[in-house]
């Protein structure tokens, strides 16, 4: 028996690998339990930003709506995700998987563990639910209710434990702040805090004790002492001992009644009790300005306040000494968190989309991050496809690491819409064209705009060009329906190729011609001959306004998106079309809220707007005003699969059929303007009293995908959507992939072979095979002077495979120079051969590059960093030798050990670096 897998089905294998250019949306921030990672929720997933590694991952779990706040075990094992409809899932982030559903059928306000992390508490409405924790043993039902608790009469805020997971605090919009006991505890059952005028922002207990500090939204803290130690807490009494002795004492039918007397005359007595010691105002000598979040780390006193304007404010606790006050932004601050040791302070803004991490000690930046806090238009990867540039419609331009997931810089020169980016041929150079009327060239070495590109006259610029060598650019009008051409070198403007009759909508470059594509609304292709004048060679005619175009990677072969919602394939040498693809039907587009027509019928009039063919040429993606990617076989014409971009049901355009729960007599309920009364929208509080910006409205973004780009090296493609910067990748799941396989491949047999010593059939069975973790066995099994030979006797097939898990292995293994002998004898020896398939070999020399370049970067840091310790230590050996004097030397001679120790150190470290 054989199983045969096609390189053409490789790219349905692909799953959701990461989530970049989106850093923040709503939501609460966590720490994990060590502080070196920050738990953000971004629309419906949650990205976990690492610190320490400076690394940024997206877990593979998506809520059905944007979530609203996230509850995190004391361990960092389970995480508890509630979106806006109460919907939750109980998520492993060991094993990054989804334990268990659950549903509380309305809005959910704050989720917190206990310490100890035996329950959970739920805040909703004016209820508060405590849960049984999951355990590490398997249980039917893991969320199991244990009680319901009743107090505040406006909706629930906050929630804080005390340290020994007895009692908890709750705040509410109604003012009042309420101390339960997760026990009927004899002398504290429940107890309600007054004194503010305004909601519940925050409350915390102090360290070990049932001290408690209240803020509320206008910028009030108060301070409450209780007269009882956590300590004293008493268990109740036995029921069936206190009836009695009350029977005994009263007796008769009115026992029931007598006993409720003498209790509420009694419950003043031994009851813990509170007492307002201290009441603080912030912002007394600015304007006034709402509270919007709290942090207080008990172990080091510190409160964290941040307010609607963007500052916020360090103080020290009880004595209110204020440590220091920063501004973020503008925009108003909607979380707060601090790590376990005190040091790092999260702060989380949703009008920018910005997450930023401050070590106040030091008053210095850990992290910074802010998306594209509009709709991403364009994207493109770097030739090694280590870097993402993104751009969009706030007018920045920003560039994306895709192994670590930040933004290392972010260009705000341009004042209008960015439509297109791209790299030169180097990857040095980012190049965009916007709507301003210019197009910029960033220099990735000192990070500024060194070109600037402009037109004769004011004209808005829709798409653009860079050529193989990186010399000419070109940019597409929108308004002059002319493209413009200038040369990269001096800037000037060389050509403006005239011919369009309507706005230019895509260029590209052949990647092996001279040959520029235009494309445009006025339903017509021209090819353009740069070494020609830039004559016009062909002129393709279709049926519908042309959308988008691609050239496949051996450059015979060129795809044309049009609004009729077509995939034509033309031989642009000859000018003929070579086939169609019909993917009207496959878009699949949803169904908007206020559309007065169907799913299916709405799909007759879309179309996709962006394409762009695989590494190796023989697939071709595509996307529109859709959830979905489709990813098309070019040879056959044919679907291969659908990619869903996103199952949030927050955005418009997700559901297929109209919900008939939101229709009403007058009309659909999406008329109603969700902001009205919203703390983020229009707060009208009396007749003729205003609050908040009139013009400031709610509204559902509709999903799309707007730009598509696959990597160089093939291993993933990226696709710019409302949801952000969405990665797809062969490597961000366990897939069993085998190829060629029969009955005798087994791992047994593997291992067998290469305790044999014949390493040549053990690295073809397990490639066969293909199981990472066995592959990587075997070649680092491989004794080093054996691997020339090895290299020797490999076929061409095994060649590719081996030197693709080479590139792959090589970014994260430590046995650099094992790797790099196996990429130079392999290209040493198979090198012709390897150029004669030039297509399909790129995608993977390209892997291997951008990880040998990898290394090659960290490794000169470490040998610039070392080189000047050592200069440093000679020059201060030197120094110390020069100033020395000689009476000095003689009467301290303890000095003199000290020295002469220092200059047997420094011989050693000249010797080592010898």
């Amino acid at each position: 028996m054989t199983v045969t897998l096609h390189s053409a089905l490789s790219p349905s294998l692909r799953t959701f690998s990461n989530l970049l250019g989106t850093v923040y949306r709503h939501g609460n921030l966590n720490y994990s339990p060590d502080g070196n990672s920050v738990i953000s929720p971004v629309g419906n997933r949650v990205t976990v930003f690492d610190l320490k590694n400076n690394k940024s991952e997206t877990l593979p779990v998506a809520t059905r709506r944007n979530i609203v706040c996230v509850g995190l075990s004391p361990d960092g094992h389970l995480a508890i995700l509630v979106d806006e409809e109460g919907a939750t899932l109980l998520v492993s982030l060991i094993s990054k998987s989804v334990l268990h559903h659950f549903h509380f059928h309305t809005r959910v306000h704050s989720v917190s563990f206990s310490p100890d992390g035996r329950r959970f508490v739920v805040s909703k409405e004016n209820v508060v639910l405590m849960y049984h924790a999951p355990g590490k043993t398997r249980e039917f039902n893991p969320f199991v209710l244990d009680k319901s608790y009743f107090g505040p009469y406006d909706e629930t805020t906050c929630i804080d434990w005390t340290d020994d997971s007895k009692c908890f605090a709750v705040g509410s919009k109604d003012s009042s702040t309420w101390v339960f006991g997760t026990q009927r505890w004899h002398n504290l059952i429940y107890y309600s805090l007054g004194g503010h005028k305004d909601s519940i922002v925050a409350c915390f207990f102090e360290e070990k004790s049932l001290d408690i500090y209240t803020l509320s939204q206008d910028a009030a803290l108060c301070v409450w002492q209780c007269d009882t130690d956590i300590e004293d807490l008493q268990p109740p009494k036995s029921k069936r001992k206190a009836d009695s002795n009350q029977n005994e004492e009263f007796g008769g039918a009115n026992a029931d009644v007598i006993r409720g007397k003498v209790e509420s005359e009694q419950e003043k007595i031994g009851k813990v009790k509170y007492s307002r010691v201290a009441k603080h105002f912030f912002n007394k000598e600015k304007d006034f300005n709402d509270l919007t979040a709290a942090a207080f780390h008990k172990k080091t006193h510190l409160l964290v306040t941040g307010f609607a304007s963007g500052i916020f404010h360090l103080h020290e606790l009880p004595e209110i000494n204020l440590i220091h006050s920063l501004s973020i932004s503008d925009q108003r601050i909607e979380s707060i968190s601090i790590n376990m040791s005190g040091d790092w302070i999260a702060f989380g803004c949703p009008g920018v989309g910005q997450l930023l991490v401050w070590e106040w000690q030091s008053e210095s930046y850990v992290l910074k991050q802010q998306g594209h806090f509009n709709n991403m238009a364009a994207l493109c990867y770097s030739p090694d496809a280590q870097y993402i540039v993104t751009g969009g419609d706030d007018g920045k331009v920003k560039v994306w690491n895709t192994s670590s997931g930040f933004c290392i810089v972010t260009f705000t020169e341009h004042t209008s819409s960015v439509t297109a980016v791209t790299f030169n041929s180097t990857g040095f150079v980012v190049l965009s064209a916007a709507l301003d009327g210019t197009v910029r060239a960033f220099d990735l070495h000192r990070y500024r705009n060194f070109r600037t590109f402009t037109s004769p006259r004011p004209t808005q610029f829709f798409s653009l060009a860079v050529d193989v060598s990186g010399e000419i650019v070109c940019a597409g009008s929108q308004d002059s329906f002319e493209v413009f051409v200038w040369s990269m070198q001096t800037g000037r403007l060389l050509d403006v190729l005239a011919g369009h009759t309507g706005p230019i909508s895509s260029l590209t470059f052949s990647p092996t011609h001279t040959l520029l594509a235009s494309a445009s609304w006025d339903k017509t292709v021209q090819l353009w001959d740069m070494f020609d004048s830039w004559r016009t060679k062909e002129t393709l005619r279709l049926n519908s306004d042309v959308v988008d175009i691609a050239f496949c990677p051996d450059g015979k072969e060129l795809a044309v998106v049009t609004l009729d919602g077509q995939i034509t394939f033309w031989d642009h040498q000859n000018a003929v079309q070579t086939g169609s693809i019909e993917g009207r039907h496959d878009l699949q587009v949803g169904r908007k809220e206020l559309d007065k027509i169907t799913a299916k019928q709405a799909a007759k009039g879309r179309s996709f707007s962006t394409l762009c063919y695989s590494a190796d040429g023989q697939s071709v993606l595509a996307g529109g005003q859709s959830k979905f990617v489709c990813i098309y076989n070019v040879k056959e014409q044919l679907l291969v699969k659908k990619f869903e971009i996103s199952c949030n049901l927050s955005l418009d355009g997700m559901e297929e059929f109209l919900d008939r729960r939101k229709m009403t007599e007058f009309g659909s309920m999406a008329l109603i303007d969700d902001g009205a009364g919203d703390d983020d929208g229009v707060a009208i509080s009396l007749p003729g009293v205003r609050k908040g910006d009139m013009s400031l409205r709610h509204f559902k973004p509709e999903i799309r995908v707007t730009c598509l780009r696959f990597s160089p090296t093939g291993r993933s493609w990226a696709a710019t959507s409302t949801e952000g910067l969405l990665i797809f990748s062969l490597d961000g799941a366990v897939v069993f992939d085998p190829f060629d396989l029969d009955e005798d491949v087994t791992p047994s047999s593997v291992r067998r072979v290469l305790r044999q010593k014949e390493f040549t059939a053990a690295i073809m069975m397990a490639f066969r095979l293909n199981e990472e973790k066995l592959t990587l066995e075997v070649l680092e099994n491989i004794p080093h002077a054996e691997i020339d030979v090895v290299c020797s006797t490999l076929p061409l097939l095994y060649v590719e495979k081996v030197l693709q898990f080479v590139a792959s292995a090589l970014e994260t293994s430590r046995h650099l120079e094992f790797y790099l002998t196996w990429a130079q004898q392999l290209l040493c020896l198979h090198g012709h051969k390897l150029k004669a398939r030039s297509v399909t070999s790129l995608p993977m020399i390209q892997s291997l590059q951008r990880s040998i370049q990898h290394h090659f970067d960290t490794v000169s840091k470490l040998c610039e960093w070392n080189r000047y310790n050592i200069q440093y230590a000679l020059a201060l050996s030197k120094q110390r030798g020069m100033k020395r004097p000689a009476e000095m030397a003689e009467s301290d001679g303890e000095s003199d050990r000290e020295s002469s120790g220092c200059d047997v150190a420094t011989e050693q470290l000249m010797d080592s670096s010898d």
